[in-house]
């Protein structure tokens, strides 16, 4: 960068007009300096940065830049001391994108931790703007956790998979619950809770280890299974003063899902078992920090059916097969189960199925990839294992397993739902 910078800095409040305000001190440098070049880009470079300051902080924000004949950097300073982790989300995801966007547009950037919080900052090149470039690994400087006063969290046989769809699920869920509360009057700032909330998912996606799973399908049925996607013990160190963003992060939720399971939300609601999940970890936090024993996560073998009503959708055509067809909609209920499907899972009627939730079918060591699968496919499109012949266990009626192959096709329901249709046949050999 050049030696003859001209700077400026602005602090913000953590309000959503700020993002607004940093736009404009941008563009307004920018054109100052005659660099109108690097405008576009950066304006849209620092929107993210600052919103993601405005949710997950939700402190006062300090923006400065430097203006030179090569290129422009940006600072943004806020009041957090958890550092962007990058997501690896789908391209469908509502989330995670920020980090990708940074490092796919400027010539460099990094992170400075700082006491009290951390610095994200940005430089731009009239050169690199528009160009094909590798970007480079961000220089992070490291943070001293030992400063911090913190309580020590054990959390037992913790469900990979279940955790990071739950992370994916959550992140969605918080931002338009924030977006929802903006302009709603109370005794409470969305703001300030979104930032606490983000505060305990922070804590969690650093220290839960996130699963490496391929989206082959024979590799899934192989790799994604239990015990191999549950931890034993993690370990993780919480400042006592993020104890409380965990009870934040409860309600927060709670209040989410109600919107959600009315039907007000664009995000679909939650499993059972990633609301279970949620309560079992901030009640781990919770009871461990005032001196309790870790408990380890056991999930019900048949979490009750969701609040959220069927889809109104026609099962006639699934319930008359004369092949072994099994239909269940996005909450994972049942709703219509072939008179040869019953037979095929030993089970004397239909109607000990319909109803009932699909887990019911499903040997228990792949019950968490079901439900990450699941709840992946419904928020971002994923499905690896859809539209293609797979030879799976089944658990019959009396217990046993046996081999199937099946075939899962989906189709959509009245107000955005889906529906999941399985058509199934004894596995040869």
């Amino acid at each position: 960068m050049g030696d003859h910078p001209r700077s400026y800095r602005m602090r913000l409040p953590p309000e959503p007009s700020s993002v607004g305000q940093a736009r404009e001190m941008v563009r307004r440098s920018l054109s100052q300096a005659g660099r109108g070049d690097l405008t576009e880009a950066a304006e849209l470079l620092v929107s993210e940065v600052v919103t993601n300051a405005l949710v997950h902080a939700g402190t006062p924000i300090d923006v400065a830049l430097s203006v030179e004949e090569d290129g422009l950097r940006v600072e943004v300073g806020d009041g957090s001391p958890h550092l962007p982790a990058r997501r690896t989300y789908g391209p469908t995801a509502g989330t995670g994108r920020g980090l990708m966007m940074l490092e796919g547009m400027v010539d460099d950037w990094g992170v400075i931790a700082r006491p009290g919080g951390k610095t994200v900052w940005f430089e731009l090149d009239g050169e690199r703007v528009n160009g094909d470039h590798v970007p480079k690994e961000p220089a992070r400087a490291g943070h001293d956790a030992s400063a911090l006063r913190t309580t020590q969290v054990e959390l037992l046989n913790v469900p990979l998979l279940l955790h990071a769809a739950w992370q994916q699920h959550a992140e969605a869920l918080l931002r338009e619950h924030l977006l929802a509360q903006l302009d709603s009057e109370g005794d409470f700032d969305p703001i300030q809770d979104h930032a606490d909330a983000s505060d305990a998912m922070a804590l969690l996606a650093g220290h839960i280890p996130r699963p490496d799973v391929s989206d082959d399908p024979d590799q899934l049925m192989s790799a994604a299974v239990d015990p191999l996607m549950s931890e034993p013990v993690v370990q993780m160190p919480v400042p006592l003063t993020s104890v409380a963003s965990f009870d934040t992060l409860h309600r927060s939720l709670e209040s989410a899902m109600a919107m959600a399971d009315a039907g007000r939300y664009l995000t679909p609601p939650t499993q059972p078992e990633l609301r279970a999940l949620r309560r079992w970890l901030c009640h781990e936090v919770a009871a461990q920090s005032a001196g309790a024993s870790p408990t380890p996560w056991s999930p019900e073998l048949e979490a009750p059916l969701s609040t959220r009503e069927a889809p109104d959708w026609d099962a006639s055509s699934v319930a008359s097969s004369t092949r072994a067809v099994v239909a269940a909609d996005d909450t994972s209920r049942i709703l219509a189960v072939s008179t040869p499907a019953a037979e095929l899972l030993g089970y004397e009627s239909t109607d000990q199925l319909v109803g009932r939730r699909l887990v019911v079918v499903i040997p228990p060591r792949y019950r968490q990839a079901h439900l990450a699968g699941l709840t992946l496919h419904v928020l971002t499109g994923r499905g690896p294992m859809l539209g293609r012949a797979i030879v799976v266990p089944v658990l019959c009626a009396g217990g046993q397993e046996r081999l199937v192959e099946l075939v899962i096709d989906v189709r959509s329901a009245p107000h955005g739902r889906v529906v999941y249709v399985a058509t199934m046949r004894a596995a040869s050999g």
